[in-house]
Formats: structure tokens, C-alpha cells, sequence
């Protein structure tokens, strides 16, 4: 049955207290209007909350809750995760408020593979102080890698502008190792599984930037591109995939060549992103494609030089809502139209 939007349940990841995370939620759903598109249900503390809120001057009416089935319609619901205070200091990095971001989605994943929430959306975390002996992940989306079905893959979308990235959050000098011909044909796959269930586009063009200067100028600059990036973008094009490439990275986005496509895929993290948050910062929305269950979070990090200070912009939080809500509607539809193909009657 499909939901009402106003019962479709958004999880919400805290991220980090001292960050800007809980700033832009609480902004995000001061607008009463936004209960109208869904449920949210922050996994923190009541209590800590309505503290941020006060210190924010916030008209956020908070509902503290201690079980999923508690949850109800048209109110900003608070899962009480842990009962213990926190002394909060804005700006500051503190391995003990990461480890309650990681209570947080820790919880907040459960409830998404139990399918008592239907989507996650995650505020912002620091990479540095929620490592710990149980949690060993550099961020949100290989922690969900493992505990989700499927390869996940950070794409980044503003409206029609979606880049891709083949290696994530890996040093810069060890991209080249990591590419191997089943994982360049795995990312676009992925990619363009994702174009077609998640943003309903029946037939997505898809580009590869090279990952050498001048996508290697024929070999000249490096090798990979020619041996080794081509050759599965050859493959998969006769195979009937719309993929094109690699292109020289350099100009690809300043002449506007990226309009021309549903979809690039950078070869590594800075080539995709400094274009992408160039040209859509503060709007951004970094979505794991690939995966069974829909998470999204907002294009930027904790900002601790502005943390407590109340003037965090939470358009790129609330476009991560939005689109995490498009994409649970665009599944939906997916999935019916697949159930019921057209027949064709014999003549």
C-alpha cells in the first residue's frame, strides 16, 4: 500500500552535538509545513535537544518518545537512544560526544533495516573522534556498505547536476591501485540502476572522467585511462549502456559538458566534488546509491567554526529530506511498474 506523505517516517541521525547537525534539524523543522511531507524521528535525547533548542531560541516542539511504536504523525519525534547528559561545548572536537553520534546511527540503521523508519537522513559527523574498537569506518556511507544489501556508491545531486565518484575516502596516491576493471563496471552499473529505480530515468546517460591529465592524452600522461578505464566503458556501451568516456577532467565542468548528462563519475573523491560543491554548495545532497534502504545527508560537514552560533543554513539538510522522500516515491513506483509489465497481446 502506498503511504501518505505524511506518514512516511524519516530517521534522523544526530551526528555531532557540537557541530551544526542539530542547528539545521531543528531549522529544518521549525516550518510546521514540513510535517505535512513526513514523520521525522530524531534518534538522541529529549533532553539534550530541548537544551540545543533553547540555546537556539528554537520553535521546534519536540516530542520525546522511548519505543518506535510511540511515533505519531504531525509531531518532530524524539528517541530517547540514551538517558545520561552530555556536556555539550560547541566548536570543540570530543571523542566522547562521537561516540553518541555513532549511538545515533547506530540505532538509527537498526530501525531502517527493521523497517520501523523508511528512510535515513544523517546529520553531519567528525571522521576523527568517532573511531573507536567497534566502530572503524572513515564515515557514514561504508559503515551502511556493511550493514545494508547491495554496493554502496556517494552520489552527489542538486537537481539535475548527480556526480559519482569509483573511489570515495581513500589517499589520493593510492587511487590508481584501487581501480580494477570490476569495480569501474560495478560503480556504473550501480549508477545506473540507481538513475533508473531512484530518479526515473529510463534510459540515463552516464559520463567517466579520466582519472590522468588529459584523460592520459593517449597514454602519453598515464596508462590507466587507455588500459584500463576505456576498455569496461567500451564493454558495457555494447552491451546497451549509455556510458560515455573517460573525458579530461579539466574542462569538463567549466564548459558546461556535464548538462549533456544524467550522471558523472569522477574517478576520485576532490576530481567529483570541488566541481560539485562549486557549482551547488549549500544545496548539495550526498545520497548512497546502491543500497536497499535510502539514506541522504546534507553536502557539508560539522563547521565547528560556526557551531552555537545560530546561523548555520539548513537548505542543504532540508533538500536532503526532500530528496530522500522523491527517492522512497520514485522506488515505489519503480517497483509497481515492475511487478506489471505491459503484455503484449498476440496479435
Amino acid at each position: 500500500m502506498v503511504k501518505k506523505a505524511e506518514n512516511i517516517i524519516v530517521g534522523i541521525s544526530i551526528g555531532d552535538l557540537n557541530g551544526i547537525g542539530s542547528e539545521v534539524v531543528l531549522k529544518t523543522f521549525e516550518d510546521a509545513r514540513m510535517l505535512e511531507f513526513c514523520t521525522p524521528v530524531i534518534f538522541a535525547n529529549v533532553k539534550i535537544l530541548s537544551f540545543v533548542k533553547k540555546n537556539f531560541e528554537s520553535t521546534a516542539m519536540l516530542h520525546g518518545i522511548d519505543r518506535l511504536d510511540q511515533i505519531l504523525p504531525g509531531k518532530i519525534n524524539v528517541l530517547n537512544v540514551w538517558r545520561e547528559g552530555i556536556d555539550l561545548n560547541f566548536g570543540v572536537n570530543d571523542d566522547k560526544v562521537g561516540s553518541y553520534a555513532i549511538k545515533s546511527l547506530v540505532s538509527a540503521t537498526n530501525a531502517l533495516k527493521e523497517g520501523t523508519i523508511d528512510v535515513l537522513v544523517t546529520a553531519p559527523m567528525n571522521k576523527y573522534n568517532i573511531q573507536s574498537e567497534t566502530f572503524k569506518f572513515p564515515g557514514h556511507t561504508d559503515y551502511l556498505d556493511q550493514e545494508l544489501e547491495g554496493n554502496a556508491l556517494m552520489l552527489m545531486v542538486q537537481d539535475n547536476l548527480r556526480v559519482g565518484l569509483l573511489t570515495d575516502h581513500i589517499p589520493v596516491n593510492e587511487v590508481a591501485s584501487h581501480l580494477t576493471e570490476a569495480l569501474i563496471k560495478r560503480k556504473i552499473e550501480t549508477v545506473k540502476q540507481s538513475l533508473i529505480q531512484d530518479f526515473s530515468i529510463n534510459k540515463p546517460k552516464i559520463a567517466v572522467l579520466g582519472l590522468n591529465p588529459h584523460a592520459g592524452d593517449g597514454g602519453v600522461i598515464g596508462k590507466e585511462d587507455e588500459e584500463m578505464i576505456k576498455p569496461v566503458i567500451k564493454k558495457l556501451f555494447a552491451k546497451g549502456t549509455m556510458v560515455f568516456g573517460p573525458y579530461a577532467a579539466d574542462g569538463f565542468f567549466g564548459s558546461n559538458q556535464y548538462e549533456k548528462f544524467d550522471a558523472v563519475i569522477a574517478t576520485y573523491h576532490d576530481q567529483g566534488l570541488i566541481p560539485f560543491k562549486t557549482l551547488s554548495f549549500g544545496k548539495g545532497v550526498n545520497y548512497t546509491a546502491g543500497l536497499s534502504k535510502i539514506r541522504t545527508s546534507p553536502d557539508h560537514g560539522t563547521a565547528y567554526d560556526i557551531a552555537g552560533k545560530g546561523i548555520a543554513d539548513y537548505n542543504s539538510f532540508k533538500e536532503a529530506v526532500f530528496l530522500a522522500l522523491d527517492i522512497f516515491n520514485s522506488r515505489i513506483e519503480y517497483l509497481e511498474i515492475s511487478k506489471k509489465p505491459l503484455r503484449i497481446k498476440e496479435k
